[in-house]
């Protein structure tokens, strides 16, 4: 999983290629092989938008009845996990008519949860990238004039040790990787990866039929609101800094309760309008913080300080030691942007604001949405 990044540099960024565009260039050169006994190096295919790029074979073998290609994965200059990364198929000839069959091989998870876009028990080879393999394989074989019926499986050698810095265990993938991509394209620092993952996330949740689940900003406030409520993983969605992109699934994907849980000066952006809580795209307004202050009933002198702040929690520091509840402000502020979000939806939503340990300052009650 890609995920966006603060210190994304700002220069122009070099494009990288999906583990199923990888996949795909690995099962058609092998299925070459396989035909006519040689390896097509480099492999052209072509990606679901229509460009062809080629990818160089970085293992070709060639045994009785099978065929074996690789490609390195280049994530371009994505900080992506699987960057640089071995992505193997092998092929073997199938049954007449069968079609192409898919296998999950080293590295590369099986599907154990519903929700997901395969079923249990399927390799976690994503609908996508399979029709890409299908699609390359059509092609080589009317090329070579042979049937395209053929036993794919994809391998990634250590994708089971790659797997464990995604959230593929919490959403049921086990034993490795996914292969992943609609595009075929990686963009750097696209947080549209991300936004599939929480979207994935939400989807296991609903199909396990759990009632309550809970969206945090980071490590700290999950496993706050996980102690809180007592809640499982599956329950836990990582949104990070998404919390539109949560809400806005959450609208067309329901619920019966969800909880927002974050740090003060997230849960301040959130309180302040914005969807997308990363530095990048809004920063804390310090002069709606010193009105909240007012609100709660603080003096000039503190409201005044508080315009002038370093950070959010300088704000909410300062409000403690004079015993007024920022907190609280914040927190209802919060609800009515997530609410507006979920318009329209029969959930109930809860936000969670929380200081730098993970302490709770402040929470709304569930309250419906609508």
């Amino acid at each position: 999983m890609s995920e966006a990044d603060a210190g994304a540099p700002p220069y122009k960024l070099r494009k990288g290629w999906t583990t199923g565009a990888c996949a795909a260039a690995a099962a058609r050169a092998a299925f070459e092989a396989l035909v006519c006994g040689r390896f097509p190096d480099p492999v052209r295919i072509t990606l679901p938008g229509g460009a062809q790029p080629a990818f160089a074979l970085a293992v070709e073998d060639l045994g009785d009845g099978f065929a074996r290609a690789g490609v390195i994965k280049d994530a371009g200059d994505d900080p992506d996990v699987t960057h640089g990364a071995l992505v193997v198929a092998s092929v073997r000839r199938g049954p007449p008519g069968s079609g192409v069959a898919f296998r999950a091989g080293e590295g590369v998870g099986t599907v154990t949860r519903a929700g997901l876009p395969l079923p249990p028990g399927e390799p976690a080879i994503n609908p996508i990238p399979r029709q890409m393999i299908a699609a390359e394989i059509a092609e080589a074989a009317r090329l070579h004039a042979v049937e395209g019926d053929a036993i794919v499986e994809i391998s990634i050698p250590g994708g089971e040790r790659i797997a464990e810095h995604t959230l593929n265990a919490r959403l049921g993938i086990v034993g490795g990787l996914s292969i992943l991509g609609t595009t075929g394209v990686v963009v750097p620092f696209s947080c549209a990866a991300w936004i599939d993952t929480i979207h994935r996330g939400v989807d296991v949740a609903r199909a396990a039929g759990l009632r309550h689940i809970a969206g945090a900003t980071g490590s700290t406030s999950e496993a706050a609101v996980k102690a809180l409520h007592g809640l499982p993983d599956i329950a836990l969605i990582e949104m990070g800094d998404f919390v539109g992109g949560m809400l806005k699934y959450l609208r067309r994907h329901e619920i019966e309760r969800v909880t927002i849980a974050g740090g003060f000066a997230k849960m301040t952006k959130l309180g302040q309008g914005l969807l997308d809580l990363h530095s990048r795209r809004g920063e804390v307004d310090f002069d709606w913080l010193a009105e909240r202050l007012a609100e709660a009933g603080a003096g000039p002198q503190l409201v005044a300080r508080a315009r002038t702040a370093n950070t959010a929690m300088e704000v909410a520091d300062l409000a403690l030691a004079e015993g007024v509840d920022i907190g609280a402000q914040v927190a209802e502020a919060a609800w009515r942007t997530g609410a507006k979000a979920l318009r329209g939806a029969s959930i109930a939503l809860e936000i969670v604001v929380l200081d730098r340990g993970g302490r709770l300052l402040a929470r709304t009650p569930f309250r419906p949405a609508r």
